[in-house]
């Protein structure tokens, strides 16, 4: 018989921010994985900016008592909420207070207590809606005639995470597209012709591929007996596709056991050393494998 599995406790965690709430939510996300038997019941309050509006999340806080964590950069709101969660006794987690104190030291600069700063629409933040336009228009073989204005170029065969990873980078401010790989049907020959792009071959295991196309199938109410799941077609695909990568050079990473934001995180090593000129094909192959 199985191991029997121990319910996971559950406590309710108010992440209260006076931003979006993604840092926030990210960290504490982070955070509770490092933690074995719990499981949080999330309340999130965003864009928490006036008195009113902490009040509600204090509401909330009181009708559900836990942890609180948060991101308030508002000295007075800070001290309300501090002073409310005492009266509760309930914990309240400023996430950002160690780093901000370490950065103003090493810096040996003050605080601007600027709400949402990292939100601003400013160059950079137009420079991540470029890239995701520019992306979501070369997604799965579009408009491969110019990708020559692309950061990176990633190419796989179905099912590799190309579209997922690309959008991942366009929110990080990198253009990207991405080039399906078809058994025996060479790549348009301008991808062989490009130049400054980072391309990038994606690769799974056979196992992995068949895995994910047959749920996608099921999910689509079509039949889930085709070549596309089938193994020694599948295996005859990514050979295919690792010949190809080989043949033009291209570092490859293997998604099998990577989550989206893993492929990413290598991606983006590769590219800065890609744009410093410092890459080689061991280094290629360390940061991939």
């Amino acid at each position: 018989m199985a191991p029997k599995t121990e319910p996971k406790r559950k406590f309710h965690l108010h992440l209260i921010s006076d931003a979006t709430g993604e840092t926030l939510y990210s960290i504490a996300k982070a955070s509770c994985a490092q933690f074995a038997g719990v499981e949080p019941v999330e309340h999130v309050y965003a864009l928490v900016r006036s008195v009113k509006q902490l009040d509600r999340a204090l509401e909330g806080v009181a009708a559900a008592p836990g942890v609180v964590m948060c991101t308030m950069m508002n000295t007075e709101l800070r001290s309300a909420l501090e002073a409310r969660c005492h009266e509760l006794s309930v914990p309240c987690i400023h996430v950002l207070d160690q780093v901000l104190a370490s950065l103003g030291a090493a810096l040996g600069t003050e605080l601007t207590h600027k709400t949402g700063g990292q939100h601003e629409m400013d160059a950079e933040y137009f420079r991540r809606i470029e890239a995701l336009n520019f992306t979501m228009h070369h997604d799965d073989g579009q408009m491969a005639s110019n990708l020559e204005d692309a950061d990176v170029v990633l190419i796989g065969v179905s099912r590799t995470s190309k579209t997922p990873t690309c959008i991942y980078l366009a929110n990080r401010g990198i253009k990207a597209g991405n080039i399906p790989v078809v058994p025996q049907i060479d790549l348009p020959d301008e991808i062989s012709a490009l130049k400054k792009p980072l391309v990038i071959g994606l690769v799974a295991t056979p196992d992995r591929l068949i895995q994910i196309r047959r749920n996608r199938l099921l999910s689509l109410n079509q039949d889930p007996e085709t070549d596309y799941v089938d193994l020694e077609s599948v295996r005859a695909e990514t050979a295919f596709a690792r010949q190809l990568f080989a043949r033009n050079g291209w570092p490859v990473i293997d998604v099998t056991r990577r989550s989206v934001e893993e492929t990413a995180a290598a991606i983006l090593n590769l590219y800065t050393e890609y744009k410093a000129g410092t890459s080689s094909p061991d280094l290629a192959a360390d940061e991939a494998g």
